[in-house]
Order: structure tokens, then C-alpha cells, then sequence
């Protein structure tokens, strides 16, 4: 019963892991005009979302999507 028990919940942690989802943002800082790739969306004045706020699912897709943001080319 014990052995059951255990392995419920390591399949409880397992799969609720699996359920968690990172979301990537493109942000420009207001002050200096450089973008970065942030993982949570920035709750500060001094960053600007950019990319009319699309959510990428990956941190390289924010990157090649970063390449094509015309505010964001230096």
C-alpha cells in the first residue's frame, strides 16, 4: 500500500509539471531601447512589450521573432 501510495504521487508531481507552460515576451526597456527575452510578463513602467505582445512558447522562438521586430534591430 505504501509502494502505492508513493507512486501516486510522483505521478501526481510528474503531471502536474508536464502542465506548466513558460511563456517567453520580447521587452524593450523604455530608457536605453534594447530588447530582451524575458519569462514572465513585466509588470514595470520602464519595459514595453513589443511585438503587439504575442506570447512565444520557446525561448528561441522569442529570439527569431525578436529578429524580425523592427524596434528591436540595432
Amino acid at each position: 500500500m505504501k509502494k502505492l501510495l508513493i507512486s501516486a504521487a510522483a505521478a501526481a508531481i510528474m503531471t502536474g509539471a508536464a502542465y506548466a507552460q513558460t511563456e517567453f515576451y520580447v521587452v524593450q526597456d523604455t530608457s536605453t531601447k534594447k530588447c530582451t527575452i524575458v519569462d514572465k510578463k513585466p509588470t514595470t513602467t520602464t519595459t514595453v512589450v513589443v511585438g503587439d505582445g504575442k506570447v512565444f512558447k520557446s525561448r528561441t522562438a522569442a529570439e527569431t521573432g525578436m529578429k524580425t521586430m523592427k524596434v528591436c534591430a540595432n
